[in-house]
């Protein structure tokens, strides 16, 4: 059976889809028709202000808080299902940070993609939001190698080959023809082009990875310069992953410029000659969006890497997982229990705890890390969006999570596991972590279901 990879406190009223745009309170202004001048307008007497009834309201700051005693109680049956098979979980309060709930949360098990969580977190710490990933053309030693033109690689997978005006799988995407332009505009007329990809360091490919995932479309080998995250027919869902994604986008580069692709080679050093070309890819925060929404592991692990690389260490699988556990850790995130060897979760030797988990999402929720709360727009809704668009749907909409909870997935084979934010029925933002391993065929259902049930519990009592 192959893998199945799964796809705010400022105030903590914000998180959950909670988030209100209040509609504007207009006052008109004058009688037009009489060109009275709207800077002394008055509203004409006997007529109300227009006033707001927004169908979605912030949750209350004071809502009960749930007891462990009613948690312990509205869990215990679905904690039971034997299609979870060895399952850890963690419900802490948002506001507070207290621990409402915790089932075996400090035993280390295969997180799969809620590995991203963390990922995240540690970027929206290191990285200014805004921050932006740069590709570039050099020319190489005009002397010695004249027309020669070498693509650097800056750590952007998403890179586009697609021509202009052409939407590509990867919103925000630089494109390969304005580094063309670029070039042409340069006075050199290139004649072969080079790729430097050595920003990266270490193994390409992560201990724990099965290289049939390159051809299942869930990751391509990690090198500094791709196209559409490697993906070999862009706009296709399932599309297969290349395994040269580095010389893909070289050869992407010397059609755009009328060379002959089989004069793309690999450059021997990174290139000193003058830049000629250089495009910027989408905002960091907008690639966090992107990455977590669909469960993006080629861009995970080159988000992880500009982490490593803003930390001041080696831009490898290592380096990123130091920089990411380092930053959390540094930010009260018990990192007890995590052995990580990628970024993204889909290594099948990475362990992390219930309780790390969790705790990377309170610290986002809550109010001591104002730079990690952005984590909780990108996850992905229940019923709405990323890998959540079709679960928690179905059932009483009086009381379905379909909107009220966002959560990051985590499928692998017989592994399942959920991180996020949910409102209860009493108004209480609550912040939680499962971890399903060894689960039945069953299990990613009874995963939605143990979470469901704290949408539905007030559990005061």
């Amino acid at each position: 059976m192959s893998p199945t990879r799964g796809w705010r406190w400022a105030h903590v009223v914000l998180a959950v889809a909670v988030i209100v745009l209040v509609a504007a309170v207009v006052a008109i202004a004058a009688v037009l028709t009489h060109g009275t001048d709207t800077s002394s307008a008055q509203a004409p007497p006997g007529h109300a202000l227009v006033t707001a009834n927004p169908g979605v309201v912030p949750v209350s700051d004071s809502a009960p808080v749930p007891t462990a005693a009613g948690l312990t109680a509205a869990l215990a049956m679905p904690v039971a299902d034997p299609n979870l098979g060895n399952v850890t979980g963690r419900v802490t309060d948002a506001k507070t940070g207290d621990q409402l709930w915790e089932h075996r949360a400090d035993v280390p098990l295969l997180p799969a993609s809620t590995n991203k969580t963390l990922t995240t977190g540690a970027a929206l710490l290191a990285l200014n939001r805004d921050e932006r990933v740069t590709t570039t053309v050099v020319a190489a030693d005009q002397t010695r190698q004249p027309g020669v033109v070498v693509l650097v690689g800056g750590g952007d997978p998403i890179l586009s080959a697609a021509p202009a005006g052409q939407e590509t799988w990867y919103r925000g995407a630089a494109r390969i023809s304005d580094l063309a332009a670029q070039v042409r505009k340069s006075g050199i007329t290139a004649t072969a082009v080079q790729v430097d990809d050595s920003l990266y360091s270490g193994p390409d490919f992560a201990p724990g990875w099965d290289p049939a995932d390159i051809d299942g479309g869930d990751i391509a080998p990690m090198q500094s310069v791709m196209i559409d995250a490697g993906r070999i027919q862009p706009t296709t869902v399932d599309s297969a992953r290349s395994r040269t994604p580095a010389l893909d986008a070289g050869r992407a580069l010397a059609t755009a410029l009328g060379v002959d692709p089989a004069k793309v080679t690999m450059a021997p050093g990174p290139p000193t000659g003058r830049q000629l070309a250089s495009v910027q890819g989408a905002p960091l925060i907008e690639r966090l969006r992107q990455m977590m929404n669909a469960s993006d592991n080629v861009m995970a692990e080159s988000i992880a890497r500009e982490v490593a690389k803003a930390t001041g260490r080696p831009m490898s699988f290592a380096g990123a997982v130091d920089a990411i556990t380092n930053k959390l850790s540094a930010a009260g995130v018990d990192m007890t229990g995590a052995a990580l060897f990628d970024s993204s979760g889909l290594s099948t030797l990475d362990r992390l705890t219930a309780k790390t988990l969790d705790e990377v999402v309170q610290a986002a929720a809550g109010p001591d890390q104002p730079a990690m709360r952005p984590l909780l727009d990108v996850l992905p809704v229940a019923g709405g969006s990323g890998t959540l668009s079709d679960r928690f749907l179905g059932g009483d909409p009086k009381v379905s999570s379909a909107g009220w909870l966002r959560a990051k997935t985590g499928s692998l084979t017989a592994v399942n596991s959920l991180a996020g934010v949910v409102t209860d029925a009493s108004g209480r933002v609550l912040t939680f972590a499962f971890i399903s391993n060894d689960a039945g065929p069953m299990g990613r259902v009874a995963l939605d279901a143990l979470a469901g049930v704290l949408r539905t519990c007030g559990c005061g009592s």
